[in-house]
């Protein structure tokens, strides 16, 4: 098994660099792992006819490695500026697009990835307001446009006038490279996705009938066919809406 971190931010041994670190430390020391650092690299989007040697550089060690740890922190609310870059110019490299411009998975189908952030701004704050949710959710859709898993995530808060990166998330961090190193590989989980689905909706249906039966019963409502299948309608994506995002937005680390 072989680990890459991608490290994107502005101080080499700031706290993202900690971070990674850290995780690092909690890789058995038969496990390679290697570092891929942005702010030393010149990396510029492919020209055709021109060679392109750091990106030909970057996309043999992303072979060669089973899972990416994804280490840049939050500036203005979402990804530093380093790391979006390299996501806009290895792009061509990692999707397969198709003849109308979609993206699909190409050849780092089923790897894995780790993504791990920080920011100014307090624990409470980041619960409340998700600061570092815009940071995770373009990191997700470049990996899983990729067709690679997602592992793990990890975030930093109050890291104002921070310099040392707190024992608690240290530990954190050595934990979460332990269980990488345990990490086996995934194959194509459509199958799973479909049947994740099905029982939500199945959960969503149940969970409506209910709410109506209770209606019903409470206000002596006795609708026609029409009126209960509005109410129906209306009901059960009220509660679908609300299970999505409570399986998307708010299951990002925040604290």
């Amino acid at each position: 098994m072989k680990i890459v971190g991608i490290f994107g931010a502005h101080q080499a041994s700031g706290l993202t660099k900690q971070m990674l670190n850290a995780l690092w430390s909690g890789i058995p020391h038969d496990i390679e792992t290697t570092t891929i650092d942005l702010n030393q690299l010149v990396i510029q989007p492919d020209i055709p006819g021109q060679a392109n040697p750091v990106l030909d550089e970057i996309e043999r060690t992303l072979k060669e490695s089973d899972i990416w740890v994804i280490a840049a922190p939050t500036y203005w609310g979402g990804l530093s500026g380093e790391m979006k870059h390299f996501f806009d110019c290895i792009r061509p490299r990692i999707v397969r697009f198709d003849h109308r411009g979609g993206m699909h998975p190409g050849q780092y189908r089923d790897k894995h990835y780790v993504t791990l952030t920080n920011c100014y701004a307090s624990k409470w704050t980041n619960l409340t307001d998700g600061i570092t949710n815009a940071t995770f959710n373009q990191v997700d859709k470049v990996m899983t446009t990729a067709g690679l898993h997602k592992s793990g995530e990890v975030v930093l808060t109050d890291t104002w006038e921070l310099t040392k990166l707190p024992d608690k998330k240290a530990t954190q961090l050595k934990n979460l490279g332990q269980k990488l190193s345990q990490l086996q590989r995934k194959d194509d989980e459509t199958m799973k996705r479909y049947l994740l689905l099905f029982a939500v909706v199945a959960i969503m249906t149940l969970i409506t009938m209910g709410i109506q039966a209770l209606i019903s019963w409470v206000f002596h409502w006795q609708a026609g066919f029409w009126g209960n299948y509005i109410a129906f309608v209306c009901i059960f994506f009220a509660m679908l809406s609300i299970s999505l995002h409570l399986l998307t937005v708010s299951l990002h680390a925040r604290k």
